[in-house]
Parts: C-alpha cells; structure tokens; sequence
C-alpha cells in the first residue's frame, strides 16, 4: 500500500507507487499508524537527495520528519520547496545567489539566510492554506516553471518545445500554445524571478527531446 507521501506540483500529498528522483521535508505531517495529519508544519520546505551520507531509517519512523518525494525539481520548486542548504549545499547556494538578485526586496542582502528565504516563500507559496498561484503570458515564462493546462488541473513543464503535461511517471509529449495566452502559474512567483534570472532548474529525463 503506498504511503501519501508523493508531491505533485500544487503541493499536495498523495499516495502512489510511483518513484521521485528528490526526497523533501516539511516537518512531521505523519500519525504512529503513518497517516498524513497536516499539509506542513512551519515554513520550512525543503528539497533534498534521496541518499546522503548513507543515511536510513523507515519511513514515516513516528515522531520523526515525513519523508516527501518528488517527481524532479521542477515539481519541487513548483510546489513551493527550495533546494536544503546540507545535503544540496551548492544546490542551495546557486538558487540563494538568483533568488536573492531577482528579489532583492525580499531578499533584503545577496546571501538571504535559509530562514530568510523560507519566510518569503512561505507567504509567496499560500493564500492562508492554499496554494497561491498567479497568471502570466507564456511568452513571458521561463522554461522550468509550471502552469495549468487550460480546461483542467493538469501541471504542465514550460520548455523550450511547448508545454510538458505532468504526471507522477514523467512528462508528456510537449503542445504548443501562442506566446500571448495566459496561463495560471504554480511556481511561486519569487523561484518564477530567480529561473528568469538564471537558476537553471533540473527536469526528469523524460523532458529531454
């Protein structure tokens, strides 16, 4: 039976066998029987490498952080989470650098603390305790954000050949759209700037083509 642990890009929690190839925490979310109890606990929300320093321990151990997996960054970053500054620390660095230049009122320096950072997110990511989102032009998104096909809740992937619907398993063939129509965007505003400026965002392999 799996565990409601799998993160789809509207940052919500559901159960499916399909794998990530990101882990990510936002606190403990589970019960002892490992039924998810909260969305998130604080505004830590954080992406991180499915091994690191050969660490392991059961899923969902109780007391202990909830284990969440992702598709790929992309889906991370659209749900609202940002690179951990430990087991990603360049990963973390690289976004803090573009995420700071392209928000600099939020940012308030260049090397924002991870606190910092989470704080802004956190009111960029929710409307109280849903998702916010916000609508822009295709033409005016960088590749590596997400957005809502039109007609439906299916996740889409900008790229630079039209947009990927989203599925636990991977991407769909791409399909065009003109640049000028407008799309409701999952990617927090603020990761949305720091792409723009940069950050190069890390996709499944079934975006590649």
């Amino acid at each position: 039976m799996p565990l409601q642990n799998r993160v789809n890009p509207f940052g919500e929690l559901v159960a499916t066998p399909a794998r990530g190839t990101l882990a990510g925490n936002r606190g403990v979310l589970h019960d002892a029987d490992r039924r998810i109890r909260r969305p998130f606990v604080g505004q830590r929300w954080i992406l991180c490498l499915l091994q690191f320093k050969g660490r392991r321990r059961p899923l969902m151990s109780p007391g202990k952080w909830t284990e969440l997996f992702f598709l790929d960054e992309a889906t991370g970053l659209a749900a609202g989470h940002r690179p951990c500054a430990e087991c990603q620390r360049e990963r973390f660095l690289l976004f803090r650098r573009y995420w700071a230049a392209a928000n600099p009122d939020l940012a308030g320096s260049a090397e924002p603390t991870a606190p910092a950072i989470d704080a802004a997110l956190h009111a960029d990511r929710l409307d109280g305790r849903r998702k916010r989102t916000f609508e822009a032009r295709l033409g005016d998104l960088p590749a590596g954000v997400m957005v809502v096909l039109p007609g439906g809740e299916i996740p889409a992937l900008v790229g630079p050949g039209g947009l990927r619907p989203w599925s636990f398993a991977g991407y769909g063939p791409p399909v065009s759209f003109p640049n000028d129509v407008r799309f409701r965007v999952l990617t927090p505003l603020s990761t949305v700037r720091a792409v723009a400026a940069g950050f190069p965002v890390a996709v499944h392999p079934s975006a590649a083509g």
